[in-house]
């Protein structure tokens, strides 16, 4: 049996990059990304620190598209914690009733609008 490799090649850090997408609800002016990219900043948490990302993370947000990228280097940063963090900035912006955060791929989320015309056309037909 042959002894452990010495030379096994080490891991290596890749960044991930992972993308929010609020064009629909900020094209409205429902949403305000500004204050969400800064909310992330302010939020977002690495080693038990707030406010620290240093050049673990890079917020960025494109400002014709209105998509907020998150780049990051640490392999324990988790794409479900963006989607944590999202809904929590909903609720204190109190437009959670009508947003909700979908993940269209393995990187990205969207915020959309809940469907409810297809509640109203229900309601009506009741009456």
């Amino acid at each position: 049996m042959p002894p452990a490799a010495k030379n096994a090649p080490k891991t290596k850090r890749t960044s991930q990059k992972f993308v929010i997408d609020a064009s629909a609800p900020a094209q409205d002016k429902i949403f305000d990304a500004k204050a969400f990219e800064k909310f992330l900043h302010d939020r977002i948490k690495i080693n038990g620190r707030t406010g620290q990302l240093g050049d673990a993370i890079v917020i960025s947000r494109d400002q014709t598209d209105h998509k907020i990228t998150v780049t990051t280097n640490t392999p324990q940063f988790a794409k479900r914690y963006l989607k944590y963090l999202t809904k929590k900035f909903m609720k204190k912006n109190q437009i959670r009733d009508w947003l909700r955060v979908v993940s269209v791929d393995k990187t990205t989320y969207q915020i959309r609008y809940f469907n409810i015309t297809n509640q109203e056309e229900d309601d009506d037909d009741e009456d």
